[in-house]
């Protein structure tokens, strides 16, 4: 939406255990903290220095939330896009406090130091429904793959023509 703040935060879930919770209508929201700590180089020391960390708590919802509730573990690193919001209130001693959230749009581990195997969920997005009415389509029309073939009817080869890309 126009006049939201998007950032993009890069660090470690901090969390022991990350928080899963469904409303009473069912929606999962999933809660954690990413802690990102800058690194600069001190070329008088010739060496790394961090930076003070910057801690702030992720709220995910929907499919999206339930998926990061069995996949995110505390140490791991994670690439977080989204909506920077804050709130403030009060606490028991009266003391106005702010707090500063971040309602993800994106979750992705980062590969940099880790590997990891995908799996789909039971839900398909907008691409895996039109991939799906692609296929019926054209297995209608006596192809097997809706991406590899080419201009229907003529019998002219599809994709790269070969083996190689044509860059």
């Amino acid at each position: 939406m126009a006049g939201e703040t998007v950032v993009t935060i890069i660090g470690n879930v901090v969390d022991e255990q990350v928080s899963l919770r469904f409303t009473p209508s069912g929606a999962g929201v999933c809660k954690f903290t990413v802690a990102s700590t800058p690194r600069t180089y001190n070329r008088e020391k010739q060496a790394w220095e961090d930076g003070p960390t910057l801690f702030l708590p992720v709220s995910v919802w929907r499919q999206q939330g339930e998926n990061c509730g069995e996949t995110l573990a505390r140490g791991m690193r994670v690439i977080v896009q989204g909506r920077l919001s804050q709130r403030s209130y009060e606490d028991k001693q009266g003391v106005k406090r702010t707090v500063y959230e971040l309602e993800a749009d994106e979750v992705a581990v980062s590969l940099r130091n880790a590997t990891a195997q995908v799996s789909k969920t039971g839900g398909q997005g907008q691409g895996g429904q039109q991939y799906e009415r692609a296929k019926q389509a054209s297995s209608r029309e006596g192809r097997e793959d809706p991406w590899g073939s080419g201009v229907p009817g003529t019998g002219q080869a599809g994709g790269w023509g070969g083996d190689e890309p044509p860059f």
